[in-house]
């Protein structure tokens, strides 16, 4: 049984957009009126917390009130005058002076004193009563014994009442004075109010609750209260669309209207242009009102709704638009259906007819060919379908048959939605077995290709750098020997060239997978140290500024390949070099915080930014024109040796380039750190350097690198007067004195300015101790008496004990970093010992630690263990004297 259809037909459709588009409106409809209805509610609740509050303070004014006429006015009125003090303003306007300034009090009219002492009462009363409050308040007592006004209010009385003479006080006193006589002559009333007034210099709206008191023989007393409202509205309730007026409903004609207990006494009438929300205040004949205006309603309600009913005008302009583009298009027949079907069968038989394989879809029932190629009506003839049907089904839908002695694969499957319609597919495997055959053939030759490619490259390199290996040795001769600019700019090019065979026959050892990592122990900072005395010649030449900031430990040993890391390095520095045409190169070193066996590498040059073509280097060598200058061009082959280097170190290499900025080039590789001892005593300990060093950036590179070393540095600024220091490092020559480095980046590691002055490349880590340590020398071949008191101060109090615990131990570091053939830790041991030798005065240990540092530069391992030997025995012959 066929599933019922809903007929997609014109007036259906209608039928939905029209119940849809009429939904749309009723949501919104009601959306409306529940904003309309919870707006009405939540005002009518504030209305009714308002009158609440107005109720409460009522009847707080009208205990005030009774306080006020029967304790203060009563009791006054008995009691003998005080000595209190009265100023006159104005005719008939008195002000009482008093000590507390919370309400200021003046007197109308004749009196006498007790209405002085009854004045003060009330003011201190008063006092009390609004201590804590902020709004203007006034309380007005017409006493019905002299007839005379008391005003008592948190106003400036007394200066609003002397600066104008037709003061607004005057106008309130008149108007509160007429009201009050009226109040006292209606004798069937005792209490009224007033309507919403305003101070109009201060915006303050109020009441006023006049209490009528009668006394037999006498005019009747009036008390009256000003009472503010400005702090019990709402601030999103305007103040001038409040009313109070007398209440003429019965207080049951409310009941039909409540929402709740808030809103008890609350009702919301419709009056032609406002709407009306009024609210009853119990106690008293009084009502509160809340005029809202129609359109200010309509306003807000939609301005609340903003985005809500843009939603549903959106949804009916959408539905609208529907409705029109499916009644045009979609539904009504077109004339163009039956060209767009002419033109999806010739597709299908394009497609058919283009396919390497024999297609034939055929229905049994009918006997009748549906889709065929001529591949298959090739076939077809001589192919019994019922009989492969029969045996498909027993071999998982696929055959082989031989038809003219080709061999065909046929692959038979069922149709899903017709059970009588058959699709065969036939591959002739004779075609693919030839295919097949020369595919392999031409990947026999192209790897035939490669090979020979890389052989050749291999070859041609090898060939290649003996000759240019010893033309560069003879270049260097002849400028060793004749010096001339024309033989450095050929050693340059020569080395280029050098350099080019080199990144060749290496890319060439990677592709064929011929290269692999030497991993070993090295030391950082001596590969910094040859990198930077390389690259110097060129920096010169171009006049460029190098900055060499290694963040990590000077003495600290990695393990890795040293050569292919300084591969990396020197290819990008002299890449930079090429790139950068005026400005400065840094180089910063240091490790990220969450993996110390990783070393990260940035430099950073200012030159004018890579282009595009040359950033496509990185994927593929010469891609780009590259960088040049007027002394070279940059190679095409440093992005993706470098990539491929860094990949086979286990890290990346990302080039990030600014036009007119800068280019920024991070590496990062897997280097761990390898364990060392921590070594009892620094090279420098002891020394202290006085840092006046005007570049930021160079100051904090040599401090770290002293402190690594042990020195302790001071500046200029830090120093306290009279402390003396060691030597003076500064990079201004001005500011030399004697025992000072000048600090420079452009110096092929130090040279001797005078006797007791140097100029030192500060990049150059070896340089710098080395120029230290021989300025320490040179001091201390001064301060110290002639050599044969050597054993007098050897054995002085102090000098032998620290003799016997670091000599010995260090003595043990040149056997063991000998034993493992660490030459940069056992040179460092060596420069150490050569400085206590020194210091205490002792040629001969000076002299062989000497001798085993010339030893350690020429790598002859003989030697360095018959020195060792050497210094051992020297030691203990000092340890022996010392003992006797």
């Amino acid at each position: 049984m066929m599933p019922y259809k809903f007929p997609l037909t014109s007036g259906n459709v209608t039928r939905f957009f029209v119940m849809f588009i009429l939904a749309l409106l009723l949501a919104s409809g009601f959306m409306i009126h529940n904003a309309v209805n919870a707006w009405l509610t939540d005002k009518r609740y504030a209305m009714a917390d308002v009158a609440h509050a107005m109720q409460k303070r009522i009847d707080t004014y009208r205990f005030a009130t009774w306080q006020i006429y029967e304790n203060l006015a009563a009791s006054a009125a008995g009691s003998p005058p005080n000595s209190l003090q009265e100023s006159r303003l104005r005719p008939d306007v008195y002000y009482l002076e008093k000590t507390r300034r919370k309400t200021e009090s003046l007197i109308f009219g004749s009196h006498d004193s007790s209405t002085l002492d009854m004045t003060l009462r009330m003011s201190n009363y008063l006092d009390t009563l609004w201590g804590a409050e902020n709004s203007t308040w006034s309380m007005y007592f017409l006493n019905g014994q002299d007839n005379s006004l008391i005003l008592i209010s948190t106003l400036p009385l007394k200066d609003m009442a002397t600066r104008y003479k037709e003061s607004a006080i005057s106008t309130i006193v008149d108007a509160r004075r007429a009201e009050m006589l009226q109040q006292a002559n209606a004798l069937d009333e005792r209490e009224s109010f007033s309507p919403l007034r305003r101070f109009t210099w201060q915006n303050d709206h109020y009441f006023t609750v006049r209490t009528t008191f009668n006394q037999p023989g006498h005019l009747a007393t009036v008390v009256a209260f000003d009472l503010p409202i400005n702090d019990l509205i709402p601030l999103n309730m305007p103040l001038e669309n409040f009313q109070l007026k007398q209440d003429t409903t019965s207080s049951n004609s409310n009941s039909a209207d409540d929402d709740g207990e808030g809103a008890h006494s609350t009702r919301v009438t419709l009056l032609n242009p406002n709407v009306e929300i009024s609210a009853s205040l119990t106690s008293t004949p009084l009502q509160l009102v809340y005029r809202i205006p129609v359109l200010g309603l309509i306003t807000d309600t939609l301005r609340n709704l903003m985005w809500p009913l843009l939603a549903n005008f959106a949804l009916l302009l959408l539905s609208l638009a529907g409705l029109l583009l499916l009644r045009q298009q979609s539904l009504r027949p077109s004339e163009n259906q039956s060209a767009e079907l002419e033109s999806l069968r010739i597709l299908n038989d394009e497609i058919v007819a283009s396919l390497p394989v024999g297609l034939l879809v055929y229905d049994f029932a009918s006997n009748r060919t549906i889709i065929s190629n001529k591949i298959a009506e090739h076939l077809l003839p001589h192919l019994n379908l019922q009989k492969i049907i029969n045996m498909s089904d027993q071999h998982q839908g696929v055959l082989q048959a031989t038809v003219n002695n080709e061999v065909y694969e046929i692959r038979h499957a069922r149709s899903m939605l017709a059970a009588n319609t058959q699709l065969f597919m036939m591959r002739d495997q004779d075609r693919e077995l030839l295919v097949n055959k020369k595919l392999q053939k031409a990947q026999q030759v192209l790897d035939k290709s490669h090979q020979t490619r890389q052989q050749l490259l291999q070859n041609l390199g090898h060939a290649l750098n003996r000759p240019l290996t010893n033309v560069i040795g003879q270049l260097q001769a002849i400028e060793s020997a004749q010096p001339g600019d024309r033989l450095e700019d050929a050693l340059e090019e020569a080395q280029a060239l050098r350099r080019l065979v080199d990144d060749i026959v290496l890319l060439n050892r990677l592709e064929t997978h011929d290269w692999a990592p030497d991993a070993e122990a090295f030391n950082l900072q001596s590969v910094l140290d040859e990198l930077v005395t390389e690259a110097l010649p060129s920096l010169r030449r171009k006049g460029l500024k190098l900055v060499v900031s290694n963040r990590l430990n000077s003495d600290e040993n990695r393990f890795g390949d040293r050569r292919a890391i300084y591969k990396i390095l020197s290819t990008l520095l002299h890449y930079s070099i090429t790139s950068t045409s005026w400005g400065r190169i840094t180089l910063e070193i240091s490790h990220p915080a969450d993996r110390p066996d990783r070393l990260a590498i940035e430099m950073v040059d200012t030159g004018a930014g890579l282009t595009t073509d040359e950033m496509g280097n990185t994927d593929f060598p010469f891609l780009g024109e590259t960088s040049h200058d007027r002394f070279g061009q940059a190679s095409g082959l440093a992005f993706f040796l470098c990539k491929q280097l860094c990949k086979q170190l286990g890290g990346h290499l990302e080039i990030v380039a600014r036009p007119d900025i800068g280019t920024r080039y991070s590496i990062q590789v897997h280097a761990p750190q390898e364990h060392q001892q921590d070594r009892e005593e620094k090279l420098l300990e002891g020394l202290t350097a006085l840092i006046d060093i005007n570049v930021d950036e160079v100051r904090k590179i040599v401090v770290r690198q002293l402190e690594n070393w042990g020195a302790s540095c001071i500046t200029p600024d830090e120093r306290f007067s009279g402390q003396d220091h060691d030597v003076l490092l500064t990079d201004d020559p001005a500011s030399m004195t004697a025992w000072s480095l000048l600090l420079t980046d452009d110096e092929a590691g130090y040279t001797a300015l005078s006797r007791d002055r140097f100029r030192v490349n500060f990049n150059i880590s070896s340089a710098m101790q080395d120029a230290l340590l021989q300025l320490i020398e040179l001091q201390l071949a001064l301060d110290e008496p002639e050599e044969e008191e050597a054993p007098a101060q050897l054995f002085a109090p102090g000098y032998f004990q620290l003799f016997v615990e670091t000599v010995p131990d260090d003595v043990k570091r040149l056997y063991n970093e000998a034993a493992e053939r660490d030459l940069s830790s056992l040179a460092q041991t060596a420069h150490r010992l050569k400085g206590v030798f020194a210091m205490l005065n002792l040629t001969p240990g000076k002299q062989l630690c000497e001798t085993l540092e010339q030893h350690i530069t020429e790598c002859d391992n003989s030697n360095i263990k018959n020195t060792t030997s050497e210094i051992d025995r020297y030691v203990n012959e000092l340890l022996q004297q010392g003992n006797q």
